[in-house]
């Protein structure tokens, strides 16, 4: 016979009445706890996670910039005496970088700055993040650009430093617990601004930067974000490199009167005509290369780096080793007055550098534009020798590099803060606008035209035919 009173499944109410035991309640020093771990992490996601982030920006700007010289002077110094080795070393390292980018390090190749406006404009694609950023990209972006200057290629850092600054700070975005397109935008804007005013000591022109060149707009707000990432990779740049002009003081006359007017004009139709043409040969490339490196290109891509980097030897050796590297030495010769290039430098740097970049490795456009620029300035004084050498430098590295990028603004800033121009402003901004709009009627904004050609897209084709 059963029981007519089981025992109860459950353990009896431990108080009487059947009141279940509850937590105790929160002491103020709980309360106090809670609210400091809320507010440190709020403090810890607004402040201490960008700044971090952009003194990492700052920490790697100055370590990249060491690393390329050394590497362009270890090159220097395997060639030193014998001039020859250039046509093992350079074709064999552009073998290298070509091969090591196509098979690790897709996304890493050229400037790095198209890969920023595709990934700031180019229409929704969910795979774009993926293969133009992360830390696959950032260790390529360093480790084989580094084998180009070791080679002696004309490819400047200041691109890819900019590219490693959107990379940097973009990564950042994992500790945030709220993620999104915005916050994505903000982190590469705010990068890619501080890895250009870390890579040329130009805090201002890193702001107009991320708004003129990459926003494309000025509606964009310019937030803290972008200002704090510029302001805290500075002061690396400073505490670690001190406090530098990057191509040195121009020492020029404060008055020019009217004696200027022609020579503006000349220097704007020069850099303007020269940019555009800089421009159309990298975008309409298929247009003008015969068709058998057009086939090299596409399936036999070492041979077609092999012929590329044999060619940017022959031009090293023709012009005594003036066209190789970024030109930073031969530009700043130029504007020191300390000793002359050959008279043919800016034409011998302006193929090398198209040679470089159509190699398809890592590395950047503005350094070598600037040395272009400047060998430039050497024709406009041979027209008007009654103008400062440093004067028409300064103007002529301006109005190219903003004919090349069409971007104003940044070119003439870039150069003022490089220099401390102050005295050549408006000279300056009047090159730097009539040179962007004279390449605008023949080709578009080359970095805006490079990230549509080859980044917008992409993966979604590739995913489509996977």
């Amino acid at each position: 016979m059963s029981d007519p009173n089981p025992p109860s499944s459950t353990p009896p109410d431990p108080e009487p009445g059947g009141a279940r035991r509850s937590r105790p309640p929160r002491t103020p020093t709980d309360e106090l706890l809670r609210v400091a771990r809320s507010r440190g992490r709020r403090l810890f996601l607004q402040y201490g996670l960008p700044w971090g982030g952009a003194l990492l920006v700052g920490l790697v700007a100055v370590l990249y910039a060491r690393w390329s010289e050394d590497a362009y002077e270890m090159f220097l110094h395997w060639i030193a005496g014998r001039t020859w080795l250039a046509f093992l070393i350079t074709p064999a390292l552009t073998v290298l970088a070509v091969f090591l980018t196509r098979r690790w390090f897709s996304g890493s190749e050229g400037s790095g700055i198209p890969q920023v406006i595709a990934a700031l404009h180019a229409p929704p694609d969910d795979t774009l993040m993926k293969r133009l950023f992360g830390l696959r990209v950032i260790f390529g972006k360093l480790a084989v650009s580094l084998i180009g200057f070791l080679g002696g290629m004309t490819i400047g850092r200041e691109g890819p430093t900019v590219h490693l600054g959107a990379a940097i700070m973009a990564e950042t975005r994992r500790l945030y617990p709220h993620q999104g397109k915005r916050l994505e935008r903000s982190l590469l804007l705010a990068g890619a601004a501080a890895g250009l005013s870390g890579a040329f000591n130009t805090p201002l022109a890193g702001v107009i930067f991320a708004i003129e060149e990459l926003a494309r707009d000025f509606e964009s707000r310019t937030n803290g974000v972008t200002i704090t990432a510029v302001v805290f990779s500075g002061l690396t740049s400073l505490a670690l490199a001190g406090n530098y002009l990057y191509f040195g003081q121009i020492n020029v006359p404060q008055d020019f009167g009217a004696g200027l007017i022609l020579p503006v004009v000349a220097i704007a139709l020069l850099c303007g005509l020269s940019g555009a043409a800089f421009n159309l040969v990298l975008l309409r490339a298929e247009v003008w290369m015969p068709a058998r490196l057009r086939e090299w290109r596409a399936h036999k891509p070492l041979l077609y780096a092999l012929i590329f980097g044999l060619a940017i030897a022959a031009l090293g050796v023709f012009s005594h080793g003036q066209t190789w590297g970024s030109g930073y030495d031969q530009a700043r010769s130029l504007l020191q007055g300390d000793s002359p290039v050959t008279e043919i430098y800016a034409p011998l740097k302006w193929i090398a550098l198209v040679l470089s970049y159509l190699a398809g490795t890592p590395g950047g456009l503005f350094s070598p534009s600037l040395a272009v620029g400047a060998g430039l300035a050497q024709w406009v004084h041979a027209l008007f020798g009654a103008v400062p050498m440093p004067a028409l430098i300064a103007l002529c590295m301006t109005g190219y590099l903003a004919a090349v990028t069409q971007s104003p603004l940044t070119s003439f800033v870039i150069v003022l803060e490089m220099t401390n121009g102050n005295s050549m402003v408006i000279p300056m901004m009047a090159v730097a606008l009539v040179a962007t709009r004279i390449s605008n009627l023949f080709t578009p904004p080359l970095y805006e035209a490079l990230a549509e050609k080859n980044y917008y897209g992409k993966g979604m084709a590739h995913h489509k035919t996977a």
